[in-house]
């Protein structure tokens, strides 16, 4: 994933890689402190058994010990369909 923060006024990018695991983790124990999303577009390609969706969003959040703003998200997923269900096998955030 890829974050923007604020640290003593300066504007930082982070890129991490996170099993779902620790994402899950990461917001039970408030790392992670999301209050609201509004979606701006959601993209869907299908192409047989496999799918992109490309979604933009307005994310209130207080993210890493930082105050609370809104972000500029796009998250990149790719899916398989497995059994009638469609699983994401890769999911990637930046801001836009």
């Amino acid at each position: 994933m890829l974050f923007r923060f604020l640290i003593d006024g300066k504007e930082y990018t982070a890129r991490m890689r996170q099993p779902k695991a620790a994402f899950l983790k990461a917001v039970a124990n408030g790392t992670l402190n999301y209050s609201s999303a509004e979606h701006d577009s959601m993209d869907v390609t299908v192409q047989g058994d496999t799918a992109t969706l490309i979604g933009k969003s307005r994310v209130h959040a207080a993210v890493f010990g930082g105050g609370w703003h809104t972000w500029r998200l796009e998250q990149d997923l790719t899916l398989i369909r497995k059994d009638d269900r469609w699983l994401i096998t890769l999911s990637e955030a930046s801001t836009y």
